[in-house]
Parts: structure tokens; C-alpha cells; sequence
């Protein structure tokens, strides 16, 4: 059996990371080790700092160092629009890509009783009661167009409808610049059923 050195413990946790596996785990190590100490050092101080400081919104539940992230804290903001997404990276990528100026409510996955997750692990509960403060106007469904993705849209709209909400989802199909022949047959019938006039 292997020696648990140091250096084993650190390839191992590098592991953690998302697409790194264990020869990309043990460059970086070796990288760390050997080149740049410092940029370690750095690294492990601010990831020791954000993983005690950074806790989630107490009204969007995305990731943030404060009690209000700063979107929500934002009086520029439009309070009458919701965009619901499965993660705060995808809030990144709005802010990035759009011009969109609401507020969001991030879920933290999807409805999937067969891996245990269920309304109450998605805060559904809580965004029906933000609902009800009656504040907001429109809630816009930013979730993946997967089966699970369908079936969790479809229970907030049902919430929301009853709440006299306007329910929107955002657009799926063919993106920017793609080649029909190379769209899969799900993401083509998508965009077929989405069309709209010119």
C-alpha cells in the first residue's frame, strides 16, 4: 500500500476539482511545489477565507461573503422580475451575456426524487412564499431543457400561476452560428415548437 506522504494528501485533494483527474491533479502539484510556492500559499489562504466566509444570499440563495449578495442589494435592480436558475454560475453568465437587470433566485439543482431531491431541498417553498409578497410580476425559467430540468419548470410554474405570476422560459435551440445538419434531434425540435415571427 502507497505511503499517505503530503505530497499524496495534496495530489488527492487537488482531485476535488471538477476535470482534474489524477495526472492533472499531480502537475498541478508538482507545479505548485517546484515553481510557484507563493501562488500555493496565495491559494490556500484565500480558499481557507472562502470557504468559512462565503455562505449563500438570504434572498437569492447565490454565493456571497454578505448577508444580501450585492445583486440583491442593488436598489437598481428591477424587483418585479425573477429569473430562477440552477446555479450561481449561470447568473454569472447572464450578467455577462445579457442586458437582463431583475433580480435572481438560484435553486441549486433539479427536481429528482430517484437521487432524493425534492421541493424542499430547492428552496421551492421559499420562492412560492417570495412569490406571494406579490412584489414580483414576472418569473423567467432559466433551466436546462432536460427531463428533470422540464418537470422542476413546470412545478414552479403551477406555483406561480396560482399566485397570478407571469411565467416565461427562456428560448432552446439552435445556437448562434450552428449548422442544422450538426443540431441533435431534441434541440432542433426545440427550436421548431420556440419559433416566433420576423
Amino acid at each position: 500500500m502507497a505511503e499517505r506522504t503530503l505530497l499524496n494528501q495534496l495530489i488527492d485533494a487537488l482531485r476535488c476539482q471538477p476535470g482534474v483527474g489524477p495526472k492533472s491533479a499531480q502537475r498541478i502539484a508538482f507545479h505548485l511545489l517546484e515553481r510557484d510556492r507563493e501562488g500555493g500559499s496565495r491559494l490556500a489562504r484565500i480558499m481557507a477565507e472562502a470557504m468559512t466566509r462565503i455562505q449563500r444570499c438570504g434572498r437569492c440563495r447565490t454565493l456571497s461573503e454578505h448577508a444580501l449578495c450585492g445583486l440583491c442589494a442593488n436598489p437598481n435592480r428591477d424587483p418585479g422580475v425573477l429569473c430562477v436558475v440552477e446555479q450561481p454560475a449561470e447568473i454569472v453568465a447572464i450578467e455577462q451575456a445579457t442586458d437582463y437587470c431583475g433580480l435572481y433566485y438560484v435553486l441549486g439543482g433539479r427536481l429528482s426524487p430517484l437521487s432524493g431531491i425534492g421541493p424542499e431541498e430547492l428552496g421551492l417553498d421559499d420562492l412560492e412564499a417570495r412569490l406571494r409578497e406579490g412584489e414580483i410580476k414576472e418569473v423567467i425559467l432559466a433551466i436546462s431543457p432536460t427531463v428533470e430540468g422540464s418537470v422542476t419548470a413546470q412545478y414552479i410554474a403551477e406555483s406561480a400561476r396560482g399566485i397570478d405570476v407571469k411565467v416565461t422560459r427562456i428560448a432552446h435551440g439552435v445556437p448562434l452560428g450552428g449548422e442544422l445538419e450538426h443540431v441533435d434531434g431534441g434541440t432542433l425540435a426545440l427550436a421548431f415548437s420556440g419559433r416566433r415571427g420576423l
